[in-house]
């Protein structure tokens, strides 16, 4: 799994590297993000809707594109609501205070993302996650179905992506990392410094 101290870190590209990476050496390998939030979504074959960074990832790996890939998808419809599509349907528009504020309806959510992702791990191997934005919004870290909670339930060898671009990579990577929860931290595997251009050898003493 891919996380990030930020969004637009650059998990995506990332992923689909890792994706086509996997492929190459012989794995099965398919994408997989809990929860997009994107007005360019993706019609499937079967004729669902889900977020295009999957289906590039999907095409990554060499096969086709399904909403197991990306079973939540939310579309902006003003600053403040978006449409729900759960498992490429929509289901209705939710406020973003009623979506992250109804506890019931995140626990609802999360077991059709844990059902959708249980359901890609029976036919590909590895399955090659992404999260989403931050993983340290301690605002909303109890109600996330996308990120750490997500690793842990499907025990994911993770690794923590942040862009050297925005400044300030160290305290992000740090700060990112000491506010999450022992169990949280178990899943964490590694560090990937994206964008890093010019002498490695200026970056070693960090």
């Amino acid at each position: 799994m891919f996380v990030g101290t930020c969004s637009d870190a650059g998990k995506s590209v990332i992923n689909a590297a890792f994706c086509r990476i996997f492929k190459q050496d012989g794995y099965q390998p398919a994408p997989f993000k809990a929860q997009n939030m994107s007005l360019n979504s993706y019609s499937t074959p079967e004729g669902g809707e889900m977020g295009r960074a999957q289906v590039v990832q999907a095409e990554a790996c060499g096969v086709v594109p399904h909403t197991n890939m990306n079973p939540v998808l939310l579309k902006p419809t003003n600053d403040k609501s978006s449409q729900v599509v759960l498992h490429g349907r929509p289901v209705g528009n939710m406020s973003a205070k009623d979506y992250f504020g109804v506890q019931h309806q995140k626990e609802a959510l999360f077991k059709e993302v844990v059902q959708s992702f249980k359901r890609l791990e029976q036919s590909y191997s590895p399955v090659v996650m992404e999260g989403a934005g931050s993983i340290s919004e301690l605002n909303l870290k109890d109600r996330d179905i996308t990120n750490m909670r997500m690793a842990i339930q499907a025990d994911a060898t993770t690794y923590l992506v942040a862009d050297i671009d925005r400044g300030g990579v160290f305290g992000s990577v740090y700060g990112t990392i000491a506010l999450l929860s022992p169990e949280e931290k178990a899943q964490m595997k590694g560090i990937i410094i994206n964008k890093f251009r010019g002498d490695i050898s200026l970056f070693n003493e960090g």
